[in-house]
Formats: C-alpha cells, sequence, structure tokens
C-alpha cells in the first residue's frame, strides 16, 4: 500500500511502511557495519562520538545491549554478519515521544529553536517540513554563525548554510555529508537556543552543551542513544537515515499530526 502525502497514517500503516520502505525492519545498514561503529563508540573514536562526552564506561558490549534495547538491533553478539534491524515500534514509539516533546516546546511563548541536518540527501526533508510547521506554529527559528567556516576532510573549506531554516554543511554550492559536532559548537557560542532538532554531531553537540535536544538516529550512529541514556538527549528516533527521501513523507505526517493533537 502507497500512502498519499496528504494523509495522516494510522500507526499500523505507518509501520507497514516502514518496513516495506526500509526505514526499520531489515535494514540496508549491515550487521558488520553496526559492531564496527560500537566498538568504535566504546573506544572513544572522536568520530563516532557525535561531539557528546560518556559518563558510563559503556564497553562494546553495554553498547551493543542498548541499541538492542533502543533500536532494535539483534541482541545476539554470535550475529556477526548479514543483515540487521530496527524494529518499528520502537522507531514509532520514539516518533511519538518527539512529538509531544516539541508540543510541549511550542506551547511556551515564542520558543527559539535550530534545526540542523548532517544528511542533506535522506533526512533533510523531515527537517524542512519541521522548520515550516513550526514557524506555522510560534516559533522562532534561529540562523546562528550563518556563514561560519572551517577546513573539513581533504583540505575543503566548508561553510555552515542555512536552507528554509535548517542549518547543513556546503561545500562548493553543495550540501554534504557530516558527522562533525565543530559546526553547531560554533553556532551553540553565537546564540544559544531554547530546543534542537537535529541529527549526527549537530544532536550531539548540542545535547552535550544542555541544550533540550531530539534527534534521529541509524543503527550505526549509536553516539545519541549513548546520549539519551545519559539524559542528554531527550529523544532519539531509531531509523534508516538514507532512503529516498519521498519515503518519510507518511512518517513526517504522523509526527506532525501527533505534535499538533498534542499542542
Amino acid at each position: 500500500m502507497t500512502l498519499p502525502p496528504s494523509r495522516t497514517p494510522t500507526r499500523a500503516e505507518l509501520r507497514e511502511h516502514l518496513v516495506r520502505t526500509a526505514i526499520a525492519g531489515d535494514v540496508a545498514t549491515s550487521r558488520e557495519n553496526n559492531l564496527d561503529h560500537y566498538r568504535s563508540l566504546a573506544l572513544r573514536d572522536p568520530h563516532y562520538l557525535f561531539g557528546l562526552n560518556f559518563e558510563g564506561e559503556w564497553s562494546y558490549h553495554e553498547v551493543l545491549a542498548l541499541m538492542a534495547e533502543k533500536a532494535g538491533v539483534v541482541a545476539d553478539p554470535g550475529h556477526r554478519e548479514g543483515p540487521d534491524t530496527i524494529d518499528p515500534e520502537r522507531t514509532i514509539d520514539a516518533v511519538e515521544e518527539m512529538g509531544e516533546r516539541i508540543a510541549k516546546v511550542l506551547r511556551r511563548a515564542s520558543p527559539r529553536i535550530v534545526l540542523a541536518t548532517g544528511h542533506p540527501t535522506g533526512l533533510l526533508t523531515i527537517h524542512l517540513a519541521l522548520a515550516r510547521f513550526l514557524t506555522e506554529n510560534g516559533a522562532t527559528l534561529l540562523f546562528p554563525a550563518e556563514g561560519w567556516t572551517h577546513i573539513g576532510g581533504l583540505g575543503r573549506r566548508r561553510r555552515i548554510r542555512y536552507l528554509d531554516g535548517v542549518a547543513m554543511l556546503e561545500d562548493r554550492g553543495t550540501f554534504v555529508h557530516t558527522h562533525e559536532a565543530m559546526p553547531m559548537e560554533a553556532m551553540l557560542a553565537e546564540e544559544r537556543p531554547d530546543f534542537v532538532i537535529a541529527d549526527h554531531g549537530w544532536a550531539g553537540a548540542a545535547g552535550e552543551a544542555g541544550v533540550e535536544t531530539v534527534g534521529f538516529a541509524d543503527s550505526n550512529d549509536p553516539a545519541l542513544f549513548v546520549g539519551e541514556a545519559e539524559g542528554k538527549i531527550a529523544v532519539t528516533v531509531p531509523l534508516d537515515d538514507n532512503v529516498l527521501p519521498r519515503f518519510y513523507a507518511p512518517l513526517t505526517a504522523y509526527l506532525l499530526a501527533r505534535v499538533a493533537r498534542s499542542l
């Protein structure tokens, strides 16, 4: 069943859609990739920390157990290769919790919000819809550190640029995928928002700074889930973060409907 983009799906319809499009269920991210990233986080590789500093030890086995609990990956450490999973029920539960958090923020007087994504080819479509909804419902979107630049990988100059209220990194006219926390750190140094909706290092750096933050994360990106477990990230939605953008439309509609009902 293909849902029209204008209609909000039921929970059962959204679950079927998530599995059919591999946003959840059997996902494209391999077990080998997941486990490699869990080991890298346990070893405190900065690339996988997303700007977060953890209080707990978070061994490899503890990270795997957390990801099984929060995202629904296979809990058996003996499963070392092949496919892995994201539980669509956990995805929907987290979407609903995110909606409640956003609604709570919108009930404040003129909340100041930052949106940012490191996945311009995937999750950007959700952030753009959220940006429109937030401004229509009394929020003020902030644009801190617009034009801030730094030298990224391969010596390329990257800068913060906003598209319809959503911050991304731009490289010679192209929005780029990034795990970096430094751009959000630069934004927070200029202006501190009341609330952040983001992913990757954009979310991690905001949560580390004590800003109320909700975010999206794939099964191979455990940092935000660990951050949530330690109380630094309010909500993390598990999902494949780079399927075709149009596939996210029903999830986005469900999220926005949840916010609207809670206002």
